[in-house]
């Protein structure tokens, strides 16, 4: 087939490199126009466009696809099919009407569950056991559009957003591969979503970063997981800011058969202030009172400075016993 494909960021990239590995013909890519970055605002390329020149592929980078001055690219490349993955601009009908099989979306989410901007981010902090990605069928709607292929994946209990996003970027792009050929040949059967289940993802803002220490410790730790590597949950430790890179909520212990009561440090923290640090773990964890139970924390970051362990950080400040947020 002839395949154009539109993406932007790194998840972008698995499913453009099988594609341009593949025996398909990408005639061209859209990308999101250069935009500046760093302390110094250079104009900076997307990882879409930086891979596509490297490999030879046309490329273009149109403000908007609503104007035919914006599609001219694309009716020029005639594709078969266009392959959107996180591009980030929308597609309207008279984009989507332009390849002869129609536009197909990776999404990373296991549809109709978090549609929406950041559905990996929104799986993590709702506890989410299983996740996954979906070959989707694009239409005019938010992430609406039939169901080709949809392959689940679970989420650790430790796994981290950015994990998370590499591991679904790679089974994205397996999910692409399997689902091409039903395409071609005109065998893929779409599925309608589910009326029912149907979630909202929407975007990340930096103030969700900010932890709120009366919240219980499995949600601050789906906070800190979903916000690694962007934005980074954060909290106060004095005067300056301290971002937490890894957490977990500590575990109760087995019911003492004397008292029924659970043995675990976690439960046994009543009356103490939320955001109180108790101390460190035989493992080097720092140890953090919640609404309910106990955040153990293994990787900090001062203001200004670098990641360091938990240990490492309680060695070299009078954090024990100290109140955050």
């Amino acid at each position: 087939m002839r395949i154009a494909f539109a993406g932007t960021p790194e998840f972008s990239l698995p499913p453009l490199r099988a594609l341009a590995d593949s025996g398909h013909d990408v005639v061209g890519v859209l990308t999101q126009p250069d935009r500046p970055a760093g302390r110094g605002q250079q104009l900076r390329m997307s990882p879409v466009k930086t891979f596509a020149l490297e490999r030879g592929l046309a490329v273009a980078q149109p403000q908007t696809l609503r104007s035919e001055e914006g599609r001219a690219d694309l009716l020029a490349w005639q594709p078969d099919l266009l392959v959107v993955v996180a591009y980030g601009l929308i597609l309207p009908a008279a984009a989507l009407a332009i390849p002869r099989l129609g536009c197909v979306n990776i999404h990373a989410s296991l549809l109709p569950r978090w549609r929406g901007a950041a559905p990996i981010q929104r799986a993590i902090l709702a506890g989410d056991a299983i996740t996954g990605v979906t070959i989707m069928q694009m239409d005019a709607g938010l992430d609406t559009g039939p169901m080709l292929l949809a392959k689940p994946l679970p989420i650790g209990d430790a796994t981290t957003c950015g994990e998370l996003h590499d591991a679904l970027a790679l089974l994205g792009s397996r999910a692409l591969m399997e689902a091409l050929p039903a395409i071609e040949s005109g065998g893929a059967v779409p599925r309608t979503q589910p009326e029912t289940g149907v979630t909202y993802a929407a975007k990340i803002s930096k103030a969700e970063a900010v932890i709120d220490w009366t919240r219980s410790a499995t949600e601050i730790s789906r906070l800190v997981r979903a916000f690694n590597p962007w934005p980074i949950a954060e909290t106060r430790f004095g005067a300056e800011q301290l971002r937490l890179h890894r957490a977990l909520a500590e575990q109760a212990g087995e019911p003492d058969a004397a008292t029924g009561e659970a043995t675990g440090a976690a439960n046994k923290i009543a009356g103490t202030m939320p955001g109180k640090v108790l101390g460190l773990a035989a493992d080097g964890a720092l140890r953090i009172a919640c609404g309910s139970g106990v955040l153990a924390l293994t990787a900090v970051q001062r203001q200004g400075r670098r990641v360091v362990s938990a240990r490492e950080f309680a060695n070299g400040s009078d954090v024990v016993g100290a109140q955050l947020g």
